[in-house]
């Protein structure tokens, strides 16, 4: 079955780069909760600036194809670093929500990988 690679890439980053953007402005309208739920895992708080950038520009980017492979490729180490920092304190709650969120930050990592190998398509500001 043929496949219009250009439109699933589009497609791909229509529903991928949202994820990124909504999270990172949550970060910025909860500041001081963002601050401390960082803290609250031994990372400084003076980092979610970082952390803000990461996910609002690199959601952006993808979104609009602008330097998207570079920032997907931001973006799989972001979302490495979080299932590692965040979502491996398994016991507390018997392994459930943290091991979930884990995986899902994994498979993020995956398919940002795909993104940065294959580019964002032709429907894209510029790559």
């Amino acid at each position: 079955m043929p496949v219009n690679h250009d439109l699933a890439s589009l497609v791909a980053r229509l529903l991928i780069a949202p994820l990124f953007i909504v999270f990172g402005y949550e970060k910025i309208t909860g500041y001081a909760d963002s601050v401390g739920y960082m803290e609250a895992y031994g990372l400084p708080g003076v980092l979610l600036p970082l952390a803000i950038a990461a996910e609002l520009g690199g959601g952006l980017a993808i979104l609009l194809g602008i330097f998207s492979r570079w920032a997907a490729l931001a973006l799989a180490g972001f979302c490495i670093v979080t299932a590692v920092v965040f979502h491996t304190a398994w016991s507390g709650d018997g392994g459930g929500s943290q091991f979930i969120n884990f995986m899902k930050n994994i498979a993020l990592a995956g398919g940002l990988l795909f993104l940065f190998i294959n580019g964002p398509g032709k429907y894209a500001v510029k790559d």
